[in-house]
């Protein structure tokens, strides 16, 4: 019996992998769209803009893209991203009195969101793996916990960092080095971590081995709990470092904090051609797929032609698509 391995070997030389090259040819033509709707979109400010906005999501994205690839899916990191900003900016202001106001005070604000971002990622795989409940009903019900919290520390208002902690942390969000903003460099180099864990590491094999069958991954030794634990873990960390260089931006937390970020995030993961059901991550994809959804905002605002309120309508048209796509490769297998 012949085996389907070379068939499978020469498809990708084929066609067009949609799933592999489809966000990148969809960020170019979304370039090209930009240039020619107006001058200014190729201007360095308005691409250093794009990028630094695209940075939370993208931050955030690339942890959802390890949850997903394991086949699971995490509802709560906009709900982590808020409570971990408002106990920080707790944290730092009750510190000022001893440690002052230097960037003594501000690491220790960065430490408190590393440990609760961390321990709200152990506590979703955790109920996940031992707890044996899906998912999604896990992170649902962290998701209105955590939203929760946060409301409750900030007594139903605005969670404000004080105004001489602010100016010291302030440059982590409007620094850079080179003309280039700190968030845009830890988004790369979380995305380029995150590719390396994936492509070139056993943890990145596993998850999608867990992803494609979890019960095969078990029959080959593959300590599948450990796995999904740590890829919330990951997520985690993830939301630490995106909420690290968001406080200083507004210097402040409340209910609204971080918003809709989980949809986002799953979105950009989505677009980049990592499937819902697991088996398959691209993180560079998922960098390709962050970056769209904040150009499609950014041209909308630049051309003007269609009322931004729409936005979230188009966003949802091509996570549709991206779907779609993906449900049109799988049949053909």
């Amino acid at each position: 019996m012949q085996s389907s391995a070379p068939d499978t070997a020469r498809r990708p030389s084929a066609g067009l992998d949609l799933k592999v090259y489809g966000p990148f040819l969809a960020l170019a033509a979304l370039i090209l769209l930009g240039v020619l709707v107006n001058p200014v979109f190729l201007s360095p400010g308005n691409i250093i803009n794009v990028l630094t906005r695209t940075a939370f999501i993208g931050i955030i994205a690339v942890g959802m893209t390890f949850v997903i690839t394991t086949g699971n899916i995490d509802l709560s990191v906009g709900s982590m991203a808020a409570f971990a900003a408002g106990v920080a900016i707790v944290a730092m202001n009750a510190l000022a009195g001893p440690l002052g106001s230097g960037w003594a005070v501000v690491l220790a604000g960065v430490a408190v969101a590393l440990a609760f971002s961390l321990a709200a990622g152990f506590l979703n795989g955790i109920l996940v793996t031992k707890g044996r409940i899906e998912a999604f009903i896990v992170t649902l019900g962290t998701m209105g916990i955590f939203r929760s919290l946060v409301t409750y520390l900030a007594d139903g208002g605005t969670l404000t960092l004080d105004s001489t902690i602010r100016a010291t942390y302030r440059p982590v969000y409007y620094g850079g080095l080179f003309g280039i903003s700190y968030p845009i460099l830890l988004f790369f180099a979380v995305a380029a971590v995150g590719a390396l864990i994936m492509y070139r590491t056993p943890f990145g094999r596993y998850c999608a081995a867990i992803g494609s069958n979890e019960d095969v991954a078990r029959y080959s030794a593959i300590k599948v709990d450990r796995v999904k634990l740590l890829a919330f873990v990951f997520q985690g960390l993830c939301v630490a470092l995106a909420v690290i260089v968001y406080v200083p931006r507004l210097g402040s937390a409340s209910a609204t904090t971080g918003l809709l970020w989980e949809l986002e995030a799953i979105a950009a993961v989505i677009i980049g051609g990592t499937m819902l059901k697991g088996g398959h991550g691209r993180v560079w994809g998922t960098v390709a797929g962050a970056v769209i959804l904040t150009l499609i905002d950014n041209i909308l605002n630049l051309t003007g032609a269609i009322s931004v309120y729409l936005n979230g309508a188009i966003q949802g048209v091509i996570i549709i698509v991206a779907v779609l796509l993906q449900r049109s490769g799988a049949s053909r297998r």
